[in-house]
């Protein structure tokens, strides 16, 4: 499976949300047909357990979204509790896309 490429520069959405009581900020880019194409993550705690976890899962989501894995199968395929709520960071920031389900403090 190859690598899409993307334009070295591009345009760069940004919203900032909540989860689990932590304040985030998330960076999508789009490949040019308007798909997600990748994902940065930062948390307010930036030496924290959960920025070194949120930016890896950013990274493998973006390698995941490249290599044309579509958003929605992630989104689908991602831990969720008994109500149907995103369980990790990855999930969170899909539903988020999605219409969204985390706390979004645009």
């Amino acid at each position: 499976m190859n690598r899409h490429s993307l334009p070295n520069r591009r345009a760069h959405e940004i919203i900032e949300f909540e989860f689990r009581g932590l304040a985030y900020t998330a960076g999508f880019g789009h490949f040019e047909n308007g798909d997600l194409a990748e994902v940065f993550l930062e948390c307010v705690k930036a030496q924290s357990q959960s920025a070194a976890d949120a930016r890896d899962a950013a990274v493998c989501l973006s390698i995941a979204l490249q290599h044309g894995v579509p958003a929605e199968a992630i989104r689908s395929a991602v831990t969720r509790d008994g109500h149907g709520e995103p369980s990790g960071i990855v999930g969170a920031v899909l539903d988020l896309l999605h219409g969204g389900r985390a706390d979004a403090a645009e």
